[in-house]
């Protein structure tokens, strides 16, 4: 392998899972942004799926989507609002994914008769997914998943062992996260974990170059003296990283530690003074107290954690910001939501209400349970890509169609206002079978949403099977309801919103995806705007 002109940085983590290596590798890259390089990133995922399609959300998190429609690890999500750019399908290598790779070059005689295996071949495979998306940039910026350890990581762990070796050290960095556990009986952080995990991957054939031991209040600094007596990292190289009141404060954390400094030196990196001045606004704004708070219902199917709706939850903290209010979220149990009454006890007291995407049956009367509370008692409603499924389900049964349903619901119901795809059918349960990525929109001119976005044309990000049925769109005025937004061709719905109502918008995109904490969406800025006004109103 020729010696590259990319830099490339390895970020892996030890002692146990969550620690925040997507954080800290998005923090990174948002350092050397502002030292003016041209960064790229990318998470290699040990799971053998071939994509995050199909992993469960409530262990795995949200599934984000990129512009051109790769289903990736939620880490995306933190990477895209952090460094402010979009990635591609380049950004996220899962094994499933490599191991087809290696596998079809093995059928189509690429190895030339040789024995396959880990290594050279499979190590190999995962080194030119990595060294073709760090391409054309100043710095390519690697996240392993999964933990020093793991069985499935060993190959990835290798592959950027070897990686090293090939481009040169002084092209490669390793940063390795830890995490220092705090004893209450003794009243000390314990370094030992963390020094575990160094020597696992020193065994490995790593030294690791740089140190970010986490911690979940803020460590003494002697404590660098001893990580670095029994780690050999430098202790310019160990940065102390406790739990932060926002995660946008994380990046601001490292750079006071001097951490990118040690990062561009070792690299050798011709950067400038970083500028990061719009970025100490965003945590101005997220650690700002406001006088008024708005209370929002997410009524959602996977409670399990804030993860499973990750970008949600972001952006519409972006958008409070933005609106100058606290915003206290509100989890609302779908399933639970069984009849109107019980709909309007569960949904009284809050400002509005957000339907976010899913898959599957479970919940969704619940969800058009919420979105008909909506309509008849104007409370601002933000659906999202399922939420406008519900949403217009909902519509068509408070104007007079009862048993309106989606295909989703019952294939073989009569009155399916949401049906599937042209060319899907069939497809229903398998992968990669969606409308994903990118797509246009044009917005009619009177609109609310044009009035939102400042424009008729639009590009918003997918993730759903169902479209709205053409069928019944001459209905939509009937129920309250018009499509504000629709493909270029006038074919597909992507946007409803209500006619006399406060605030109804349902979108069949994923606005989440574009959110950034600098630049929060203009639907959830109109909608925390919508909820803020009805808060003052009811006060």
């Amino acid at each position: 392998m020729a010696r590259p002109d990319t830099k490339y940085i390895f970020v892996t983590g030890g002692v146990l899972s969550g620690l925040g290596k997507g954080i800290t590798a998005a923090s990174i890259g948002t350092l050397l942004k502002a030292r003016n390089l041209s960064v790229n990133i990318q998470k290699c995922d040990p799971y053998l799926n071939v994509d995050a399609g199909l992993l469960n959300p409530r262990e795995h998190g949200e599934c984000f989507v990129t512009k051109d429609g790769a289903e990736c690890d939620l880490d995306l999500g933190h990477y895209e609002r952090f460094m402010d750019i979009e990635l591609t399908n380049g950004s996220s290598v899962m094994s499933g994914r490599v191991l087809q790779q290696v596998i079809a070059d093995e059928r189509a005689g690429k190895y030339e008769g040789d024995d396959v295996q880990i290594i050279p071949h499979l190590t190999g495979a995962i080194q030119t997914f990595i060294k073709k998306a760090g391409s054309g940039f100043d710095v390519h910026i690697i996240e392993i998943g999964g933990t020093v350890g793991d069985y499935e990581s060993l190959s990835f762990i290798e592959a950027i062992r070897e990686f090293g070796i090939k481009v040169g050290r002084e092209n490669c960095l390793y940063v390795h996260v830890v995490y220092m556990p705090y004893l209450n009986a003794s009243q000390e952080i314990k370094t030992k974990p963390a020094q575990n995990s160094v020597r696992d991957m020193r065994g490995l054939g790593i030294i690791p170059d740089i140190l970010v031991a986490r911690s979940e209040n803020k460590a003494p600094v002697s404590v660098k003296k001893k990580l670095s007596l029994f780690s050999g990292v430098a202790p310019e190289a160990i940065a102390l990283l406790p739990n932060a009141s926002t995660i946008y404060e994380v990046p601001l954390t490292l750079e006071d530690t001097g951490i990118a400094d040690v990062i561009a030196d070792k690299l050798e990196l011709r950067v400038k003074k970083p500028d990061l001045k719009d970025w100490r606004k965003v945590v101005e704004r997220a650690k700002a107290k406001h006088d008024k708070t708005v209370r929002i219902g997410v009524v959602a199917k996977y409670m399990d954690n804030q993860d499973t709706y990750m970008s949600v939850f972001e952006a519409l903290r972006s958008a409070a910001w933005h609106n100058d209010v606290h915003i206290e979220i509100i989890w609302v149990d779908a399933e639970q939501l069984a009849d109107s009454k019980n709909a309007d006890a569960a949904l009284a007291g809050l400002d509005g209400i957000v339907v976010p995407g899913g898959f599957g049956t479970r919940g969704l009367e619940g969800k058009i349970l919420a979105a008909q509370h909506s309509l008849a008692g104007d409370l601002p409603y933000l659906g999202l890509c399922l939420g406008l499924q519900m949403g217009l389900v909902a519509a068509a049964r408070s104007g007079g169609i009862a048993k309106a349903t989606s295909t989703e619901m019952n294939p073989n119901a009569a009155d399916q206002v949401i049906s599937t795809m042209e060319g899907q059918k069939g497809k229903e349960n398998t992968g990669g079978t969606m409308r994903l990525g990118d797509y246009p929109c044009v917005l009619a001119k009177d609109s609310k949403a044009a009035k939102l976005y400042g424009q008729n044309r639009i590009i918003e990000r997918h993730r759903h099977r169902y479209e709205c049925n053409n069928a019944y769109r001459k209905n939509y005025e009937k129920w309250g309801i018009r499509a504000s937004g629709t493909s270029p061709d006038g074919n597909l719905v992507e946007i409803i919103e209500g006619i006399n109502h406060p605030f109804f918008m349902a979108s069949q995109f994923h606005p989440e995806f574009k959110s950034r904490p600098n630049r929060a969406h203009p639907l959830f800025v109109g909608f925390i705007a919508a909820c803020k006004r009805r808060s003052a109103a009811l006060a």
